[in-house]
């Protein structure tokens, strides 16, 4: 992958008085004139064009007035989404953001990127291993009957109960997981059995493109989403390995850059509001926004972002999707009083500086509605690089760690096993890893109870886990004798496991 790093995410149980409420405006706190006049030829010439985000009222004089501002501050609209009222536009202006923040109707607006427009914020830790033939014919050679070939190595299954959830109700053909990420290799064996073309985009750029194959990743390194949709809802074919709800549809919402495979704003915007359209009922979002690994309230442009995505999240749970968000893989308390981003902006050159995780948002983990999940091992302890804290984490599902190493299967690998572009099968652990076994176990939820609301499979996400506690040693993962992480709270929720790590079989009883 072009840019491998880990995942320093922040997740929220959002102080969300401070606008990101239901009605999704933010207090405008603008004036109402008409824009300023444009900026000069020569500046112009000078400025690179960036991409931005113009959030509005939703009635359509507003959006059509709008408009024709972007227009006289010599912007160009992209797409616009009148129904959450947001606008993506390009512009070479260097004060256009400026000047749209201050036209009527215009409740935030800023740019989504630090770099030019012609110039990946994914959460796996580490570089995946690919499972070579021979280790495949030895797993197929040591699988039990009725399992998937690769199964034995799958040690997330038996941790969670999905292989014997698969045997009860491997979830239903009419509940669809989106994938929101770098892209899907609807191709592979294990994913064309229950992939959905007809849920499937790209939506780089802010805009759905919904031609045949625009879903699949740019490049074979691009292996994110395919990995993560494996997890998901691989099928039971006989073929290689088996997801968390077998039974259910997948659909690939592409968002990378296909040069940077950064996930900027407007692609997800765009991915949030096509998923819900297309009746979406679970998305899994293993990422976060770029280019600011936390989008702080009192900058304009940032600002304008946070509005941009939560608007288009709400606009997906109001429609009947639930959104599940990895937590991160800095080993992060995300319930401090401040946290060191010095990986902001990541399109440009970075700026180190102090956030107050209250005020400055990490994207769409922290937004009001999203489902957190942080990260376990095969010895249900907290992954070592996974983020925590009391009262953020939401719930735990099995992401893998290189420490902790399972017993009872063949590679004797601590990481998950998966599918890869390319027929192929690989190993990568992160809490990319975690948020989409837990979006199987919401699959296989609403499987079972198919008229309950996003509110409502969260709820019953929470109840169903299994909380093995706050760890009664000092938690150090790698033995070198210092505590990493303290762990707060009680048995029925605390830092490392919210409510606890997901339980799939629970998931399919009535």
């Amino acid at each position: 992958m072009a840019h491998l790093r880990s995942r320093r995410r922040i997740a929220l149980t959002v102080p969300l008085g401070i606008a990101l409420a239901a009605s999704v405006g933010f207090a405008p706190g603008v004036a109402t004139a008409a824009p300023d006049a444009p900026a000069t030829a020569s500046a112009k010439a000078e400025a690179p064009k960036l991409a931005y985000v113009v959030n509005t009222r939703t009635d359509s004089k507003t959006i059509a007035y709008v408009k024709k501002a972007i227009a006289r501050a010599d912007g160009s609209v992209v797409v616009a989404y009148p129904k959450i009222g947001v606008i993506v536009a390009h512009s070479a202006n260097p004060d256009f953001g400026k000047q749209l923040r201050k036209v009527k109707g215009v409740q935030s607006a800023g740019a989504t990127r630090t770099s030019p427009l012609t110039a990946a914020g994914t959460t796996e830790e580490g570089a995946p291993t690919l499972l070579s033939k021979s280790e495949a014919k030895s797993l197929k050679a040591q699988a039990d009957v009725g399992a998937e070939p690769l199964e034995a190595d799958q040690w997330d299954l038996r941790a969670i109960g999905a292989d014997k959830a698969a045997k009860i109700n491997p979830g239903s053909e009419k509940v669809t997981v989106g994938v929101i990420d770098t892209g899907v290799d609807d191709t592979h064996p294990d994913l064309a059995p229950s992939f959905s073309a007809s849920q499937s985009a790209s939506c780089v750029g802010g805009k759905a493109d919904t031609s045949p194959g625009a879903w699949r990743p740019e490049k074979p390194d691009h292996y994110h989403g395919t990995h993560v949709a494996g997890e998901i809802a691989a099928a039971r074919n006989g073929v290689g390995v088996a997801g968390v709800a077998p039974g259910v549809k997948v659909a690939g919402i592409k968002v990378a850059d296909p040069v940077s495979e950064l996930f900027y704003p407007e692609s997800v915007v765009c991915a949030f509001v096509f998923a819900a359209d297309k009746g979406i009922e679970v998305t899994n979002n293993s990422y976060y926004v770029d280019p600011w690994l936390y989008n702080c309230m009192d900058d304009p442009d940032q600002r304008a972002i946070v509005d941009a995505v939560n608007r288009a999240q709400l606009y997906a749970q109001k429609k009947g999707t639930l959104n599940l968000a990895s937590a991160g893989n800095s080993n992060h308390d995300l319930a401090s009083d401040e946290i060191l981003d010095d990986s902001s902006p990541d399109d440009s050159t970075p700026v180190p500086r102090t956030i107050d995780p209250s005020e400055c948002f990490d994207l769409p983990t922290q937004l009001p509605g999203v489902v957190t999940v942080s990260a376990t091992g095969v010895k249900d302890l907290k992954s070592y690089y996974s983020t925590y804290g009391k009262g953020v984490i939401d719930i735990a599902a099995p992401g893998g760690d290189k420490y902790q190493i399972p017993a009872d299967t063949p590679s004797k690998n601590g990481r998950i096993l998966s599918t890869m572009p390319g027929n192929q099968y690989g190993w990568l652990q992160g809490t990319s890893m975690a948020s989409p076994h837990a979006a199987g176990v919401a699959a296989l939820l609403k499987s079972t109870h198919p008229k309950a609301s996003p509110a409502e499979i969260q709820r019953l996400l929470k109840k169903q886990a299994d909380n093995p506690g706050c760890p009664t040693e000092p938690y150090d993962p790698d033995g070198d004798g210092k505590v990493d992480a303290v762990c707060e709270g009680g048995k029925n929720k605390n830092g490392f496991y919210g409510s606890g790590i997901v339980d799939a079989l629970d998931a399919v009883k009535k």
